[in-house]
């Protein structure tokens, strides 16, 4: 029994500090779930798995036919309960969509909190390595790729003076952007065209943002950071 109770306590101490060390990262980084959060996932997927290692044990008086907890169904049952809670720090501003990195990490932190409780381990370890590998050092390499930046061009110029679309287009893409989607729209004598538009260099929204307020057709613009 002793030693029991000393694999129990390994196995939800080793999770809590595989949690922590996900969680670390990002509490570093400002995100809405971090030590604490990651470290009490993996913990309370690693408890209810130990739940159906010793249910026999938790339950002595009862005949063995009638336990049938079983440990894939409750594995299940956990990573849909994490779900809703990764679901809580997907945050939507405007057409920018935060947080599907944080939502991962707790998910991956509750499989492993499942390994542990299941006593895999070995498993459990590689999971965790490249997890805080893929958080950490991944983020250098993603933040050193050259990537494509999106925003949403919305542009307003009065119906009587108003700039044909395809100068407009080519005056965008003097600033390094490339025009997709474009739309119309014509409201209360005001000529509007909205497009998505792209580039490699974000300080060409800046030079955009500066060309647009200078010209003296335009009555009012957006420029809104979006992913797609």
């Amino acid at each position: 029994m002793e030693d029991q109770y000393i694999t129990i306590v390994i196995r939800l101490v080793l999770a809590a500090g595989a949690g922590s060390l996900v969680g670390i990262e990002r509490t570093y980084f400002g995100r809405p779930a971090g030590f604490r959060t990651h470290a009490l996932v993996a913990t309370a997927s690693s408890l209810l798995m130990l739940l159906t290692v010793y249910q026999f044990q938790a339950i002595p008086n009862i005949p063995v036919e009638a336990v049938r907890t079983d440990p894939t169904r409750m594995a299940q049952g956990i990573m849909t309960g994490i779900g809703f809670l990764g679901a809580g720090v997907i945050i939507r501003e405007g057409l920018t969509i935060r947080g599907l990195t944080t939502s991962a990490s707790i998910w991956i932190t509750a499989s492993i909190g499942i390994m542990i409780g299941s006593g895999m381990l070995f498993a459990a370890l590689i999971a965790l390595i490249l997890t805080v590998g893929t958080l950490s050092v991944l983020r250098l390499v993603e933040n050193k790729a050259p990537t494509y930046s999106f925003a949403r061009l919305r542009v307003r110029f009065n119906e009587d003076n108003s700039t044909p679309e395809n100068e407009f287009q080519s005056m965008v893409k003097t600033h390094e952007f490339t025009c997709t989607t474009t739309s119309y729209r014509v409201d209360t004598h005001m000529m509007q065209y909205e497009m998505t538009i792209r580039t490699k260099n974000t300080d060409n929204f800046r030079k955009l943002a500066e060309t647009l307020n200078n010209m003296e057709s335009v009555h009012d613009f957006a420029i809104a950071p979006t992913q797609t």
